[in-house]
């Protein structure tokens, strides 16, 4: 008798908003995991680069005997980017999200995954999980969650337990100082996102869902946060209209 073959999760198509339905604040919750491959890949420009390039990241800035952190990891997908990129036996490699919805999820993509460095996911609040002997941190569109009173002490936190030449890849939707440029991006990504077979009502349902719980901040406002947490280069390594994505790098001196 031989065992069957390991199935991944059903993913299902984002439909979430398509109907009129009540308005309330966007949640982690199990509807969200079964659909956020569809939807992070239709809502989010440039999701698809963005992944491979923090297993790029991570094996440019990986130490040996160290930890890394993809902090916020929902289903796994920067997770395993990272794991890709580690290519140190002796690290450890750590996804926490406070999603019990997510990280169930998760753990089925890392068991389909065949690297042998092994994964722990922790189903914990960001903002406390232990954090240590880290070379590699990920913020994959996750600070953006977090209150803003909370973001500095949470970068302070990453800062402090990253190494020497260690770094932190930050991946967020700003907003820009100029209205008309605010709006421009805003129009284009709305743009993107009716490409990709979003209605207008979906759109107009999901903004007001998520706009008190995604707070976004400008790209100067991250910049100089980063640095007074304590790393000692910022720069922009990706753009697509508001999204984001930068890499932090703590001095080595």
């Amino acid at each position: 008798m031989t065992d069957k073959p390991y199935k991944p999760p059903v993913q299902e198509t984002d439909r979430l908003f398509a109907t009129e339905r009540n308005p309330e604040d966007f949640r982690f919750d199990a509807s969200v995991a079964r659909v956020f491959p569809d939807m992070i890949r239709r809502s989010v420009p440039g999701y698809t680069t963005i992944i491979p390039m923090i297993e790029v990241i991570t094996e440019q800035h990986v130490q040996a005997g160290s930890n890394c952190y993809d902090l916020g990891c929902s289903l796994g997908a920067s997770t395993l980017a990272m794991r890709h990129g580690i290519p140190f036996a002796d690290c450890t490699l750590t996804g926490v999200d406070n999603s019990d919805a997510m990280i169930e999820r998760c753990e089925h993509y890392i068991a389909l995954d065949d690297h042998p460095l092994p994964v722990q996911l922790r189903c914990e609040d960001i903002l406390t999980t232990p954090l240590e002997n880290a070379s590699v941190t990920t913020l994959n569109f996750t600070l953006q969650f977090v209150p803003p009173g909370e973001r500095a002490r949470l970068l302070t936190r990453i800062a402090d337990a990253t190494r020497p030449g260690g770094a932190l890849i930050l991946s967020e939707k700003i907003r820009f100082e100029s209205p008309q440029e605010q709006d421009i991006q805003t129009r284009l990504h709305h743009e993107f996102k009716r490409a990709n077979g979003y209605s207008d009502l979906e759109i107009s349902q999901k903004r007001s869902a998520i706009e008190q719980v995604l707070i976004p901040e400008s790209l100067e406002e991250h910049r100089h946060r980063l640095l007074e947490a304590g790393f000692g280069q910022v720069i922009v390594w990706y753009q697509c209209f508001n999204f984001v994505s930068m890499l932090a790098i703590k001095s080595r001196t």
